[in-house]
């Protein structure tokens, strides 16, 4: 070290020689409530899987189109599975991604179905979370006898501000560890939002 460094670093280093523990200044009550901290919902994906193509797939198809307003992407089968009658590359589900306040109104009107309860494994280790419903119905959506009633997957995806340089197309960087989400931070979330109660196990 030169002569003239600041009284803090060479205190540090006295210290460490000495063979005293070496504290570091710890994140303080204003660094909890950072901006960058702060959760917001990036996306959210519906999804409604048939198990077969045709007819039944189309209407699904619309369900979802009714719902959001937009037009269902399908997905096709990995695998041939001769038990459930599937063919590979045959278009067996379809799904739909919303975002903005769109998204938002669509979680409300879902966790409402589920009485804002979740289970603990609805939460994902990266922080994000998903849930299903039986009836396309509870949503707000008049019955149709025509197209009956189809079920629908929830998977809602969360983020922090600065979560774009991992996705940018110039000078993509990797988002350090201490601001990736963890399920603690989406449980907290949700209970903080929605006044969401989480369940350790299903209450039958």
């Amino acid at each position: 070290l030169k002569t003239g460094a600041p009284a803090k670093v060479g205190s540090l280093w006295s210290s460490a020689a000495n063979g005293s523990a070496c504290s570091f200044p710890r994140p303080s009550a204003k660094m909890a409530t950072h901006p960058m901290k702060d959760l917001k919902v990036h996306k959210l994906v519906l999804n409604i899987s048939v198990g077969e193509s045709g007819d039944r797939l189309t209407k699904a198809a619309k369900v979802l189109e009714q719902l959001t307003g937009q037009q269902p992407v399908f997905s096709k089968a990995r695998y041939t599975v001769r038990t459930f009658g599937i063919r590979r590359n045959e278009k067996i589900a379809c799904h739909v991604t919303v975002r903005g306040e769109k998204a938002l109104a669509l979680i409300e009107a879902g966790l409402k179905v589920k009485e804002f309860e979740l289970l603990r494994k609805n939460f994902s280790d990266t922080g994000n979370f998903g849930f299903g419903i039986n009836e396309h119905i509870d949503l707000g959506i008049k019955y149709d006898p025509s197209t009956g009633i189809y079920g629908m997957d929830f998977f809602v995806v969360l983020e922090r501000p600065g979560f774009r340089v991992n996705r940018r197309k110039k000078s993509p960087a990797h988002v350090g560890k201490p601001h990736k989400l963890t399920q603690e931070d989406a449980i907290k979330w949700f209970q903080t939002k929605y006044e969401g109660i989480v369940l350790n196990k299903a209450a039958y």
